[in-house]
């Protein structure tokens, strides 16, 4: 099943981003700086202002440092390739940087009253962690789960959505982007566990369960 964002606008993002990349190595920094950076930048805008309520403001500052995803992916691959270490880092920055932001929904939610809706941003929260946990342990199995129809660029785009419509004064859409972020996260679970699931069949001796 195709992703929500989709391949083609992921390359149009990518053709985008190349010159920046290009500019950055040029200049001495490293993948793995962009990384520690963007993730900063995240925690700067879900901390600092959408744990606050500063919604418009913080899902803006979010979504730009979120798309250093793509330029230091872009980076490594110019200068050669990612290493091991820039590949834990980049996983490992991502889970803070989602922690953060859900982290944060959540405060200002429950600060508002709204206790269906941080029970949302908890799932997510939860979900999303799987999402990306099932992935990582299946490649760590040697097999692929390249699959699913809400990643993580896809959980950040949903929620900042609603940060902003919610900002602007459409009250219920932070909320109900939780809830269907909630269930996508769940279905792009099982949809990755049915995909490892079929692999392993295939890869087992005959006879074993």
């Amino acid at each position: 099943m195709a992703k929500i964002f989709q391949v083609s606008a992921r390359a149009g993002m990518t053709r985008v981003v190349e010159p920046i990349a290009r500019a950055l190595l040029r200049a001495g920094v490293t993948p793995n700086a962009v990384t520690v950076a963007g993730t900063v930048g995240v925690l700067v805008g879900a901390l600092g202002f959408g744990a606050r309520g500063h919604l418009v403001a913080g899902a803006l500052i979010v979504t730009l440092f979120a798309l250093t995803d793509l330029l230091d992916g872009t980076m490594a691959r110019m200068s050669g390739g990612s290493t091991r270490f820039g590949a834990f880092l980049d996983s490992s920055m991502d889970r803070v940087a989602d922690s953060a932001v859900f982290g944060a929904v959540a405060y200002w939610l429950a600060t508002q009253g709204n206790y269906s809706g941080v029970a949302a941003a908890l799932v997510c929260l939860a979900a999303g962690s799987l999402v990306s946990y099932v992935k990582a342990r299946a490649e760590g199995l040697g097999m692929t789960c390249n699959v699913g129809i809400a990643e993580r660029t896809e959980r950040l785009l949903i929620v900042g959505v609603g940060g902003i419509l919610t900002g602007v004064g459409v009250d219920p859409a932070l909320e109900i982007a939780l809830w269907l972020l909630a269930a996508v996260s769940i279905f792009t679970v099982g949809q990755r566990m049915t995909h490892v699931y079929r692999q392993a069949q295939q890869l087992q001796p005959d006879g074993q369960q």
